[in-house]
């Protein structure tokens, strides 16, 4: 038997090497055993299910119906129905005159307006309906006459549904950030006005009042973003919407209010 020290032979020594390499495997063990795997990652929880996971914007309809079941219906009001430049609009406060329901969402086409259109209709028929539609559209790349016909189809629409009430849609504004889209904006306004009388609704101008003197828009009245209206913006959209409400009346008659 070989020696490789004093008194320890090579049985005794294979054993100690044993005995450290497992102690050693222990020690580096222990640390992996000592800690719980880690639980697996739940997902923080959001507003609940989409309740129509196909289209957008369906939380902000879902939101709608809420408020039409909150209390009692609103008689006589006016609906405002369309995009960000109706949701946007301190439609109660700049119309405290008269009763409102604000039904726009923002990023709307006009295409979403009609898939979501019977969940944005008020529980009771209104005395007139206000419309802004169609810019959206525009700015995701459909053709003029394509975004003509929408708007026509929602209009048609809603003259079926309310045969009496005061209808008007509201003109495509400049907007500077979307100047480059003003041709064809005024492509459409022009179809639209030119459909109002034979299509019993009527055609309002808003974009004029938003254009500075040199023709172009007058960026004070945008806010930083280049889209959307600040105050001084919807007050001017007030005064010409308010002049028009306040002069309309119920197709068919000289007066009174919607029954």
């Amino acid at each position: 038997m070989l020696d490789i020290g004093p008194g320890i032979g090579l049985p005794a020594a294979g054993l100690r090497r044993t005995a450290l390499t497992l102690l050693l495997a222990c020690a580096l063990a222990a640390p992996a055993a000592a800690v719980p795997p880690p639980a697996p990652a739940r997902a923080a929880p959001g507003p609940g299910p989409n309740a129509d996971p196909t289209f957008p914007f369906s939380n902000e309809v879902e939101a709608f119906a809420k408020a039409n079941s909150a209390g009692p219906p609103m008689r006589d009001a006016t609906l405002f129905l369309g995009s960000s430049s109706i949701r946007l609009w301190d439609i109660a406060g700049s119309f405290t005159d008269i009763g409102t329901v604000n039904r726009g969402f923002g990023g709307a086409t006009t295409a979403h307006v009609l898939h979501y259109y019977k969940r944005l209709l008020p529980p009771v028929p209104p005395r007139s309906v206000v419309v802004y539609v169609g810019e959206n559209d525009l700015a995701a790349g459909t053709t003029p006459d394509a975004v003509s016909r929408d708007i026509l189809t929602l209009l048609k629409r809603l003259r079926a549904d309310y045969p009496r009430a005061a209808i008007v849609w509201l003109s495509l504004k400049p907007s500077p950030i979307r100047w480059t889209l003003w041709p064809k904006m005024a492509q459409v306004n022009a179809a639209i006005a030119a459909r109002a009388r034979a299509e019993k609704f009527d055609y309002l101008d808003v974009g004029t009042a938003l254009l500075a003197r040199d023709g172009l828009p007058d960026a004070s009245l945008f806010r930083p973003d280049g889209l959307h209206m600040n105050a001084r913006g919807y007050q001017r959209w007030t005064g010409l919407v308010d002049a028009y409400l306040d002069h309309a009346r119920p197709v068919g008659t000289s007066g009174g209010k919607t029954s």
